[in-house]
């Protein structure tokens, strides 16, 4: 495996060029903005097979492994005058930028190119978040005990101890 320097995969971003990866030089590193992240970025390293995206939030730092397959696929999305490509999760806070340029032919062939990488289907519009059927919640007083038994009552006896009134009581004492 050779070397990755911080901005291996992205041709070099100045005031004139956008954000754009190379598919063809994974595994990749680069930072992507975060909203909730303590000081709004995130560093991602994108592979063939997953994705860790490290981040801090609220001085906590964590990393999450995702992996590509969990992911629903590669949408092309319009910003202002541009488009950007985006590998879309089901949570959106997941989603990863791939690329943003204002040339559809550009975004066209590398929206082709990410997609046949990922083997992920090319999504014309970001996938609406599917909510999936809930969970039952796991309730640990309620594993206790099953709930038809909370519910039973006291019964009778159907053999009731004899007792036997106004008689001595003889016990044997050594």
């Amino acid at each position: 495996m050779r070397r990755q320097t911080p901005t291996s995969g992205i041709n070099s971003a100045g005031s004139s060029r956008a954000l754009r990866l190379d598919p063809l030089s994974l595994p990749l590193s680069f930072h992507a903005q975060d909203a909730r992240a303590d000081g709004g970025m995130r560093q991602v390293e994108l592979h063939r097979e997953h994705v860790v995206l490290r981040r801090a939030v609220l001085g906590m730092r964590m990393a999450v492994n995702v992996r590509v397959s969990d992911f629903l696929g590669v949408a092309v999305r319009g910003i202002d005058d541009a488009q950007m490509l985006v590998l879309v999760h089901r949570d959106p806070s997941l989603s990863i930028p791939l690329g943003t340029s204002s040339d559809a032919d550009e975004i066209a062939a590398a929206w082709q190119m990410w997609s046949e990488i990922f083997q992920l289907p090319q999504l014309t519009e970001p996938a609406p978040a599917e909510a999936g059927p809930r969970r039952r919640r796991r309730n640990a007083i309620r594993a206790r005990r099953p709930k038809f038994l909370v519910r039973r009552r006291a019964g009778f006896r159907l053999n009731a101890a004899s007792i036997h009134r106004g008689e001595r009581e003889i016990i044997a004492r050594d």
